[in-house]
């Protein structure tokens, strides 16, 4: 299959000029599907920090790229929402976001909150003992006793390759997906909005579920179902803490 493809069909939400060349990078089997960024792209077009792939090349195999606390040395790796990247030899770090066009965009963070990640939670399996295992959107999962739901949102430790004392996934904080709370868009017409949940209206069969949110600054409602809900935070604090915009 390559991995290269043509610009022209490259998702919008990169951002990337369409004509500049012929090809570009194409992201490789990983956490995130075919639309998520590949980190060449990220370093290259987006941040400025290489100059073309031969430097990509470089900068990983330096090991000077870490991502959600393990280090990033394939060029193609697709990055998604609320990843968190550190360059430990420049002293920055950021997360991963969509802008309110669905665009992805990095936000500068400390190096403090780059130790943890937002998850969203896919499902989960009972097991014997009480212990729920909780299985993530992006592939990863965990043993907790805590009452976690599908599509509610947990804010887990990622520890760290130069400090082997932090520990990793460890489970924090938790946000149910339910009304009163904050959630970002991740997919759909209204891919990067950020709102506070009205009403939850479950739906028969296999018909996706509808989610009804305040865009509390335009006092405006809008609505998307549930598999593009991402669960920022239970106040407005809370959300803006993961870098989400009201």
């Amino acid at each position: 299959m390559g991995d290269h493809q043509k610009r022209l069909t490259a998702p919008d939400s990169w951002g990337i000029a369409k004509k500049k060349k012929k090809f570009v990078a194409k992201t490789a089997p990983g956490p995130h599907n075919r639309n998520a960024m590949p980190i060449a792209i990220w370093l290259r077009d987006q941040m400025g920090l290489a100059k073309d792939m031969k430097e990509v090349r470089q900068i990983l195999n330096q090991k000077d790229v870490i991502l959600n606390g393990r280090i990033c040395r394939d060029p193609n790796l697709g990055i998604g929402v609320f990843d968190v990247i550190s360059i430990p030899r420049i002293g920055k770090h950021f997360t991963i976001l969509l802008n309110e066009h669905g665009k992805i965009v990095a936000k500068e963070i400390s190096e403090e909150r780059s130790g943890l990640r937002l998850c969203k939670v896919r499902d989960r399996n009972f097991l014997k003992g009480g212990k729920v295992q909780v299985n993530l959107l992006y592939g990863a999962n965990l043993l907790t006793d805590k009452q976690v739901k599908p599509n509610d949102s947990i804010v887990l430790t990622l520890g760290s390759p130069l400090d082997s004392s932090k520990k990793r996934f460890e489970l924090l904080d938790h946000y149910p997906c339910e009304a009163g709370n904050y959630a970002m868009v991740i997919g759909g017409t209204h891919s990067g909005k950020v709102g506070k949940i009205v009403a939850v209206e479950k739906r028969p069969g296999n018909t996706p579920n509808r989610v009804i949110l305040e865009d509390e600054a335009a006092k405006t409602r809008f609505e998307t179902i549930e598999k593009y809900i991402f669960m920022v935070g239970r106040t407005a604090e809370e959300t803006a803490r993961w870098g989400a915009k009201r």
